[in-house]
């Protein structure tokens, strides 16, 4: 499913992609703007994959976080998890960072109420994310 994504062929609400990474919107998310950023290469496990693809997913990963606090979205923090292995809660085996935005009293606790997952207008949510890029990268070249 994520290599689907990953090579363009699966469907996704895509916020970012560059040669290294795609991020697109989760389709169960837990608050909106939740967001999985994934290697293009494919690595089941976290202790498959390579030290440059990991850098890059998390290098995406604090660059969307940041642009979803200049976008509309207006977060006033983000959770960045990986679940690795079925242990640790991994029920799709394409490595994934999930970036969980959060705002003060939003009442998300991590292990609590993480079942009730619905989206969240998809295509305005990644175009407000967008936006926030485009305004960071606005930001970084004054």
């Amino acid at each position: 499913m994520f290599c689907a994504i990953a090579d363009g062929s699966g469907p996704a609400t895509r916020v970012y992609e560059d040669d290294e990474v795609v991020a697109f919107l989760d389709i169960r998310p837990i608050a909106r703007g939740h967001t999985l950023v994934i290697p293009r290469v494919h690595t089941a496990r976290l202790e498959e994959l390579d030290p440059a693809s990991g850098a890059a997913v998390f290098r995406a990963g604090q660059r969307i976080a940041r642009a979803m606090a200049r976008s509309e979205l207006a977060t006033d923090g983000t959770n960045l998890v990986l679940n690795d292995g079925r242990a640790a809660f991994q029920t799709v085996f394409h490595t994934h960072l999930h970036l969980l935005p959060r705002w003060n009293g939003d009442r998300v606790r991590m292990g609590i109420g993480l079942v009730r997952r619905r989206p969240h207008d998809p295509e305005t949510t990644a175009a407000i994310i967008r936006a926030g890029l485009e305004r960071l990268t606005a930001e970084e070249h004054q």
